[in-house]
């Protein structure tokens, strides 16, 4: 069985993908395990493997079940991303993990999935840029703008972002991952990964996990968070209500 393991990061290793030959009984933990290593990344937690199920619909691998049994071709690509986000970025302790952490929210960013208003867009974008290529240059940073997409509308956003930038002259690519992270954490659709979903009377709604509980979104009504504790409450009462 070959599974490959593609970055899920536009510049995580500059193109770079590696092939994994797990053994048909190897728990999926091990394989995490596997990739983990290779990545060289101590604080593993927060992360996970991604892929695209059968039936079409991405899901997480499970650690504890062996990866012959979670999916149906010898031929997948397990996508390495952000599982878990924690409410401050701050208490991750690595720059590895910050700079992983960078690389997700550069992504949702310039996909779409990370929306925000201008003024915030126009800012992350400017601490990717110091990242990426140090202090502002007029010459550079219109290039790059050019050639490089960060977010989608961009070409809206250009004089915004070149305003930005040249504010962060000084900030080394690690401050400018933790200020990138800083801005991120305060938006709306931080961390959060909507799954599709139909609620009891089969209205389509979404779901998603975050740090604090469920989101419930609705069409047509306000989205809805069921807190973990309100949750385990619940889970509680209906196993003793349940019983003989």
């Amino acid at each position: 069985m070959i599974c490959k393991m593609y970055k899920a990061f536009p510049s995580l290793y500059c193109d770079l993908f590696f092939f994994i030959f797990p053994q048909r009984k190897i728990l999926g933990s091990d394989f995490f395990n596997k990739v983990c290593g290779h990545l060289k990344l101590l604080e593993k937690e927060y992360f996970g493997l991604e892929f695209r199920h059968h039936t079409g619909s991405y899901v997480w691998l499970e650690l504890l079940k062996p990866v012959a049994k979670q999916i149906k071709s010898d031929d997948v690509a397990f996508h390495f991303i952000v599982k878990f986000f924690p409410p401050d970025p701050g208490q991750l302790q690595r720059g590895l993990t910050r700079y992983l952490f960078a690389l997700q929210i550069k992504q949702d960013l310039s996909n779409g999935s990370l929306t925000c208003n201008d003024n915030s867009a126009a800012l992350l974008v400017s601490h990717i840029l110091q990242a990426e290529i140090g202090d502002y240059e007029d010459e550079l940073d219109a290039h790059h703008l050019e050639n490089k997409q960060y977010v989608p509308n961009q070409e809206y956003l250009d004089h915004k972002i070149i305003r930005f930038h040249k504010k962060h002259r000084g900030h080394t690519p690690a401050e400018s991952d933790v200020h990138l992270l800083e801005v991120a954490r305060k938006m709306d659709m931080y961390g959060i990964r909507p799954h599709p979903a139909h609620d009891g009377e089969g209205m389509r709604i979404n779901l998603a996990v975050t740090h604090m509980g469920v989101l419930v979104f609705q069409v047509k009504y306000k989205n809805i968070c069921l807190h973990f504790s309100l949750l385990i409450e619940k889970t509680h009462k209906n196993k003793y209500t349940q019983q003989p």
